[in-house]
């Protein structure tokens, strides 16, 4: 992980697909250059008090697919239950949820570890972005350059598997 200073600032991503807050089920594929995210959306309504899944006739939810172009990711702790342990957490960052952290330590710190390459440009680092997907049971985090989101639907999250694939091996640039 990294540790945060007074620059962190959590920023929440409502334009991008929300995660469920029951079973997102997230799952990843990654080279050395792109990440492809999958995830079931918050897709739930209320209606008599109780939580509601909205699927098609065919029993299919909406599934996020988000691309990044990643320079650097991580998958794994804090859950829900234990989220109050993420260095973020007093600043905004909570379960169930997708965010950008401006002035990221993590970016900074990428920045400082590579100045010992010989042709290292610190700039390269400004355009870089740090997002967070907070999950149920588990949290992605990336730097990337780039990313862009979608939703197509499903059963199972696996069910997007060949989108997903379609996407990492996609060459051409990012909108």
């Amino acid at each position: 992980m990294y540790d945060v200073d007074e620059n962190d600032r959590v920023v929440a991503l409502e334009d991008i697909p929300q995660p469920s807050a029951g079973a997102p089920e997230p799952v990843i594929i990654a080279d050395e250059r792109r990440v492809v995210l999958a995830y079931r959306v918050q897709s739930a309504e209320i209606w008599n008090r109780k939580t509601v899944r909205i699927e098609d006739q065919e029993g299919k939810e909406p599934i996020a697919l988000v691309r990044l172009e990643s320079r650097a990711h991580m998958f794994g702790p804090p859950n829900d239950e234990a989220f109050n342990g993420h260095p973020l957490a007093s600043r905004g960052l909570h379960p169930y949820g997708v965010f950008r952290i401006e002035g990221s330590s993590w970016i900074r710190k990428l920045e400082r570890m590579n100045r010992v390459h010989e042709a290292h440009e610190a700039e390269r680092f400004h355009t870089l972005q740090h997002l967070v997907f907070a999950f149920h049971d588990s949290t992605f985090e990336c730097v990337c350059r780039k990313f862009d989101a979608r939703t197509e639907r499903g059963i199972a999250v696996l069910d997007v598997l060949p989108a997903m694939l379609a996407l990492l091996e996609e060459r051409r640039s990012m909108a």
